[in-house]
Parts: structure tokens; sequence; C-alpha cells
């Protein structure tokens, strides 16, 4: 059992001129370490976020067979081949908190013959998973209960997959790589039509291990095909920083007056970027990107971020941006808070699909602060202003087991000086496991309890 935390914040912090490492990106993490298991040989993956997250992803996937070993800050992963898990008769595999590690998962054990049993921790075992049950049932695989759609979950994996096209409107980089995976072991030539383009770090992974995989841009999206039971071989990665852990910290230097921060080598991928070009091109952010490069490591777009403290404008985000910033919508509802003028945010429904509704608990905070909002099912406008009033309570703030609701909340106690009080503080691990260290090292000033 986690032991559980709580912190207390009762200063605004000073500006500060740093220089810092944020921790590896965790969506890359877990799909590099999933996708050498399924490559013959042994994968070496450097810089491994070694989150609660991508931990509980290495477990699970040991549970199936896989040996994974760790020597120095490289973990080598043995692979053997496609369709190789051991399923062990009436063994539970864990997914913990993790989202991706439960749906990429899901979509590998699809077509492999057998029975799996997943499930997750309290938060995750609430989350949607028909999203994903729903097509894999079309390529052959079975789910039980039958109308269950989430975790617990018992799959039973098809010997016969059959190869079919897909439509992904939703904008969800989940759902298209839990397909991509099930193709992996399907015979014959699998399509995605992406009508709403999401990140594409599996598309990169899976083309730099000579997968056969062909992304064709369309008039509307991209057409993913690949062409399935073809074996891969082991593989090098290093894994870069994570431009979502980075955007907290980011958001707490723009709004700090005097306050500079430089972060390098964080992975720059335009699908991940939105936080970053809605800041900068519509609400004045002084936010650079400074050597901008391909990485060899990794094949993904990777860049140095520079921000410093600026006088923003409120945000009218557009839909389009919404699936290249979903994860750092939060964080940015703390910044449209802190900033004066309404701020408005559209096609957000997918934000009740998270570890928490990311709507209903971020308007719990602002309005604890004193911060106007409205909200429905798919949208929020926020009344800011840059002058806070100092509530005459401290904000309390439960964080449904959910990271960027409990971060969101200390960069907004740190920026007003509002005292706040946050419980379950240890679910900060799945993702940001250093991340109060780095808040101390700007100057942060708070209490664990």
């Amino acid at each position: 059992m986690k032991k559980k935390n709580s912190v207390l914040i009762n200063n605004k912090i000073k500006k500060f001129n740093k220089t810092i490492k944020i921790p590896s990106d965790k969506s890359c993490s877990i799909r590099a370490v999933i996708l050498a298991s399924q490559c013959i040989g042994i994968s070496n993956i450097k810089n491994l976020l070694e989150s609660e997250d991508v931990l509980n992803c290495i477990s699970a996937l040991r549970s199936l067979g896989v040996r994974i070993l760790k020597n120095k800050n490289v973990y080598k992963v043995h692979g053997n081949g496609l369709g190789s898990f051991i399923a062990k008769r009436k063994e539970k595999i864990f997914v913990g908190n993790s989202g991706t590690t439960a749906r990429l998962l899901t979509g590998l054990l699809a077509t492999q013959p057998g029975e799996f049993h997943l499930y997750g921790d309290s938060s995750m075992n609430k989350r949607d998973m028909s999203r994903v049950f729903e097509p894999l049932k079309k390529i052959g695989a079975f789910f039980y209960p039958v109308s269950k759609k989430t975790l617990p979950i018992r799959i039973l994996g098809t010997n016969m997959p059959l190869a079919q096209t897909h439509v992904e409107s939703l904008g969800s980089a989940q759902v298209k790589s839990s397909l991509l995976f099930s193709f992996l072991g399907t015979a014959g030539v699998s399509n995605i039509e992406e009508r709403e383009v999401s990140r594409n770090h599996t598309e990169i992974i899976l083309k730099k291990i000579s997968a056969d995989i062909k992304v064709k841009k369309v008039k509307k999206g991209n057409l993913i095909s690949l062409r399935g039971q073809k074996n891969m071989h082991a593989f090098n990665y290093t894994v870069s920083a994570d431009p979502s852990s980075a955007a907290f910290l980011i958001a707490l230097t723009l709004l700090t007056p005097g306050a500079k921060l430089t972060i390098h080598n964080c992975l720059c991928n335009k699908n991940r970027m939105g936080f970053y070009k809605i800041l900068k091109e519509k609400a004045g952010a002084n936010i650079k990107i400074k050597n901008l490069r391909k990485s060899s490591d990794n094949g993904e777009l990777v860049g140095s971020i520079v921000a410093e403290s600026s006088s923003l404008k409120a945000i009218n985000c557009p839909k389009e941006l919404i699936p290249s910033l979903i994860d750092e919508l939060p964080i940015l509802f703390t910044i449209a808070a802190l900033t004066k003028g309404v701020s408005k945010f559209n096609s957000i429904k997918d934000l009740k699909n998270k570890e928490s509704n990311r709507i209903l608990e971020s308007k719990k905070i602002l309005t604890q602060a004193g911060i106007k909002c409205k909200t429905t099912k798919d949208n929020m406008t926020i009344y800011g202003s840059n002058k806070i009033t100092i509530p005459n309570k401290p904000i309390l703030v439960q964080t449904k087991g959910d990271h960027r609701i409990c971060m969101s909340a200390v960069i907004l106690s740190l920026a007003t000086g509002i005292k706040t009080k946050i419980n379950n503080f240890e679910t900060v691990n799945t993702s940001f496991p250093n991340f109060i260290k780095l808040v101390k090292y700007l100057g942060g000033k708070f209490e664990i309890k």
C-alpha cells in the first residue's frame, strides 16, 4: 500500500533563474518498453522514466514472461518476438494507474491466443476502456464480462485476427496505438483512417524498428497502414524529457515576476507542443524553442525550451489544438485563471476520461481560489484576473488520484501565495517523481505531512 502524503503550501515563490532537467517522457517510455518485448533480441532503453506508471508497465510485462533487467541507466528488454507472451493460468496482470499501459497491452493481447486478466488500481478501474474494447472485438478478440466497459477484464485473444480498416475520430493516441499494436499480430494490411490527428510516438518508434508501417496524409487527417506478422528486431532507444511535465514549471515561470527557466533535451514533437504554441502565439508568452533537431537516438524532434516571466493575454483555445495539449489543460486552466480577461476552452469532453474528471476537479480548485468559471460537459469559460484576493480559508484539494490536478494546484498556490492543502500528493509519482524536489530547487517552500 502506498504511503499517503499531504502537502501544505503557505508562501508565494520568489523570482528564479535556473536550468533544470525534466524527467523522461512517459508516453515514449511505455511504448518503447512494450514494443521491445515484441522484438527479437535484447533492446537497450536509456533514460527510461522511473515513475510508478512505467514501473507498473515493466511489472506487467514481467508477469507475461518478459525478462527485463536494469544495468546502470539502461533497461535491457529480452524480447522473444511477436506473440511471445506467456499466460500463466489465472494470473492477474496489474497495470496500476496507467491508462497507456492498459490500452496498449490490451491491443497486443487481443491478437495473441490465450486468456489474460487485466486490472488496475481504484482510479484506473473506473476509466472507460470501451473505446479500445469495441474495435478490438471486430478484429476477433473477446472481453468478459461481455458488457463491461472498465477493468478488471478478462481478455481472450484470437488466433485468427481479421485485417480491416478502422476510423479513429476521437483524437486519442491511446486508441490509435492500441489498434496498431493489435495489427502487429494480424496477417495482411490493416488500416486506420485518422480523422483527428493525435500524438504519433507509436508510428515513429514502429518506423525506427522497421515495422511495415506507412503513414499517408489525406484530405482530412492521415491514412495509417500496417502489414502485420513481420518479425521486428531489437533496438537501442534513448528517451527525451517530457514536455507535459515541463509544462507545470514553465507555467510557474510565466506567472512569477522576474523568473526565467531553461530546459534542455526536451521532446518537441509537434503533436505535443500545443501548450507552448497557444501560449506563445495567442497569449503572448515569452517562450523560445532553441536548438531544434531530430534525435538519432529516438527519431523524435528535441530541443531546448527557454521561458521568462510574461504579461499574458486571455486565451480562446481553438478546437484543433485540443489533441496536442489535452494533458496540459489543467495547468492551462490555472494560467487562464491568473490572466486578466475571459478565456474559453471548447471540445474538451475527453477530460472526463482521464484519471479524474479534470473539468470538474479544476473548477473545484479555481472556485475555492475565488476565480469565476462556467463549465459544461464539453467546455470551460474562465473569468481570469491578474490580481487575486487571498481567500480567508485555505484551499483544500482532493486529487482523486490525478497527478496533473495535484501539480496544477501546487503551481496555483506558489504563483499566488494562496494557502493550500493537497491530499494524496503521492499520486504525482505516477509521472513526475521528483516534482517536489525541482520545485524546492526553484525556491518553492512547502510542508509534507
